[in-house]
């Protein structure tokens, strides 16, 4: 079970658009040039969690993005599974059989627990809570506006 860039990098952009974004949307080259990622990439991740419904856009010259609703009511495990294909630590299942023992496989089960167990202690934590703890970051890296717990 292992998290993408897809995951890693995307939770890490709706985090800087939630500390960065409460009185005015939030520029990706701004979240870009923060969090050391090409804007290409997250002009993909855009894409997905604004489908998934986490962030909106504004468009024009003081344009970008805003979270849809409080930090406090997106848990990290409903985001990581938007932005990830599947993070079932296998592949098969009955419409994607990937190999002939699957009907007999006795370790899908404990592989499924691990997989809902990770999901659970990820949504165990929302953006607020990784908010709270931007106090850690080395010198203050993270540059917390005074509005960000709203």
């Amino acid at each position: 079970m292992k998290l993408t860039t897809r995951s890693r990098y995307g939770t890490r952009m709706l985090l800087d658009i939630a500390m960065h974004g409460a009185d005015a949307p939030v520029s990706i080259r701004d979240i870009a040039k923060r969090q050391g990622i090409s804007v290409k990439y997250l002009e993909k991740l855009i894409r997905v969690l604004r489908k998934a419904g986490y962030i909106r856009s504004t468009l024009g010259a003081h344009g970008g993005y805003q979270l849809t609703q409080p930090a406090a009511e997106i848990p990290v495990g409903d985001v990581v599974f938007a932005l990830e294909e599947s993070l079932a630590p296998y592949t098969c299942d009955e419409e994607n059989p990937c190999c002939p023992r699957m009907a007999v496989c006795l370790t899908r089960t404990i592989w499924d627990e691990a997989s809902r167990a990770m999901y659970k202690k990820l949504n165990s934590f929302t953006l607020a809570d990784l908010m709270r703890d931007a106090s850690l970051c080395p010198k203050n890296a993270c540059h917390i506006s005074p509005h960000a717990q709203d």
